[in-house]
C-alpha cells in the first residue's frame, strides 16, 4: 500500500491486516504510543467534519504525531493554488496527507503529485476509513471473525455504501445494498464489487426489496440526504419512508446489531428505540474510526 484512496485495490490479507493491527492497537495503546514519533500529518477538510477531524487528530495524538489541520477558506482545493503545487509543497514538510474532499480525482490528482501516502477521509465516491472502522466492528461482535458474516446496508447508494460493498467483497462478507428505485450505487462500482466477490469468497446483492435484509447479522443506514445534497427532506422522505429502520423491521428481520456511519437523524432513516437500543453498535463504529484510521496510517508509514 502506498496511498489508502480507496479499498479496491487491496488484498484480503492486507484488509485483515489493518483489522487485526486496529483492534491490537484498541486494546494495547501503549504498545503505538510512539509509533509515529517525529511523524506530521496534514489533515485537510473540503467538507464540515466531528467524527473524522476528532479521531484522526486523536489518534496521530495517540501515536506520538502530530496533527496539522488545514481548511479551506478559499473553496475547493485548486482553486486558488493547483493541487499540483498544494500536494508537492505539503510533501516537503509533512510526512502523509489525510483529505477530505467533494471529487474524487482531487484524491487522485494528490496522491499523483505528493511524495507521501495520501488518505481518503472521504469523498463523493468512497468512505474507505468508515468502511475499515465499520468491519473492524463487525469482526469485533462476531467473535473475531468475519466468516460467515452478513450486512444489509439499507438506503441511498452513496459513498459509504460502495466502500462496504467493496471491502466487504474482498473481505468475503455477504453484503446486501436495498435501496429505492432510482438511488441504487454507482453501477461500474457495483460490478467492480461483484467481480471481488467472487474472487474472494463474498457476496453482493443489490434489490429495492427490503425483504432482502431477513436474515443479515446487521442493518446498517446512512443519513438519506448527503453533503451538498440539493434534495428536499420532505420530498427524500416520501420516497424513502419505506426503508425505515425501525423495532418493527429489527424483529423481522432478525438482525441482532444495528449500524449507522452518522450523524444519525433520529426518526428519520431509523428510530430512538433502535439507535439507542441494545442492539445499536454506534458508538463503537466511532470509536473504532480512530482505532482503524491509526491502522492505516501505521501500515502506510510501514511502522
Amino acid at each position: 500500500m502506498e496511498n489508502f484512496l480507496s479499498v479496491k485495490d487491496c488484498s484480503k490479507e492486507e484488509l485483515l491486516d489493518i483489522i487485526k493491527l486496529a483492534v491490537d492497537f484498541k486494546n494495547n495503546p501503549e504498545k503505538y504510543s510512539q509509533a509515529l514519533a517525529g511523524k506530521s500529518i496534514a489533515t485537510l477538510y473540503e467538507k464540515p467534519s466531528l467524527r473524522t477531524r476528532v479521531s484522526f487528530d486523536v489518534g496521530i495524538a495517540k501515536l506520538g504525531g502530530h496533527a496539522v489541520y488545514l481548511d479551506q477558506q478559499n473553496g475547493a482545493l485548486g482553486k486558488r493554488e493547483s493541487v499540483k503545487d498544494f500536494a508537492r509543497n505539503l510533501s516537503c514538510w509533512v510526512d502523509a496527507i489525510v483529505a477530505r474532499v467533494f471529487e474524487h480525482n482531487t484524491l487522485v490528482e494528490l496522491a499523483e503529485h505528493a511524495n507521501v501516502p495520501v488518505v481518503n477521509s472521504l469523498c463523493n465516491l468512497y468512505h474507505p476509513c468508515q468502511a475499515m472502522a465499520d468491519y473492524q466492528t463487525l469482526y469485533e461482535v462476531k467473535g473475531a471473525t468475519l466468516e460467515g458474516a452478513s450486512i444489509a446496508y439499507i438506503g441511498d447508494g452513496n459513498n459509504v455504501a460502495h466502500s462496504l460493498m467493496l471491502a466487504g467483497a474482498i473481505l468475503g462478507v455477504d453484503v446486501r445494498v436495498i435501496t429505492p428505485i432510482g438511488y441504487s450505487p454507482d453501477a461500474l462500482i457495483a460490478q467492480h464489487a461483484q467481480t471481488l466477490a467472487e474472487q474472494n469468497g463474498g457476496k453482493i446483492t443489490l434489490s429495492h426489496d427490503i425483504e432482502l435484509a431477513n436474515g443479515v447479522d446487521a442493518i446498517y443506514n446512512d443519513t438519506w440526504i448527503s453533503m451538498g445534497d440539493s434534495k428536499s427532506l420532505e420530498d427524500v422522505r416520501k420516497i424513502f419512508a419505506p426503508y425505515q429502520t425501525n423495532a418493527a423491521l429489527m424483529e423481522k428481520t432478525g438482525a441482532q446489531y444495528f449500524m449507522h456511519c452518522q450523524p444519525v437523524y433520529r426518526g428519520i432513516e431509523a428510530t430512538d428505540e433502535v439507535v439507542d437500543g441494545e442492539c445499536s453498535l454506534l458508538m463503537q463504529q466511532a470509536e473504532n474510526r480512530m482505532h482503524a484510521q491509526n491502522a492505516v496510517l501505521m501500515t502506510l508509514l510501514k511502522k
